[in-house]
């Protein structure tokens, strides 16, 4: 007699939602980064480091390389976004950042249910990432 999995391994709504918005912001940050990479490579946009001078700070730790190309750490790269190889950093801020918009698209779900203990989770979980993509908080280096 075969056996019929059980209805708990199906996915429930949040699931589902969460995967959904995770699907659509993992192609909307690939398809950035293929676009901004393209007007990287064809010299459409001019990049900050000239591409001879690049080999030149693979050997130095991050903090050299700063230094030395003049370019602040953090955020700062969104006032760099006019030169080619700044603005391929959209992508990855897409890709990187996504877990917070699939949270809160599971929040409407979850009131619904009136399930208010995973409701406060996830606006913790929130809080807690958006402090720690903000750069707020300093650790380590």
């Amino acid at each position: 007699m075969e056996e019929r999995p059980s209805a708990s391994l199906e996915p429930t709504p949040e699931q589902l939602r969460y995967a959904a918005v995770l699907e659509k912001g993992m192609y909307l940050g690939l398809a950035c980064l293929f676009v901004t990479f393209a007007l990287y490579v064809s010299g459409v946009m001019e990049p900050y480091l000239p591409r001879h001078e690049l080999s030149e700070h693979w050997q130095k730790n991050v903090h050299e390389y700063l230094t030395d190309a003049e370019i602040e750490p953090g955020w700062a790269w969104t006032r760099m976004l006019g030169y080619g190889d700044f603005i391929n950093f959209i992508g990855i801020a897409i890709l990187a950042g996504i877990t917070v918009p699939c949270y809160l698209s599971i929040v409407p779900l979850l009131l619904k249910k009136k399930d208010t203990i995973s409701v406060v989770l996830v606006l913790l979980e929130v809080i807690v990432l958006s402090v720690a993509i903000s750069g707020i908080i300093e650790v380590g280096h």
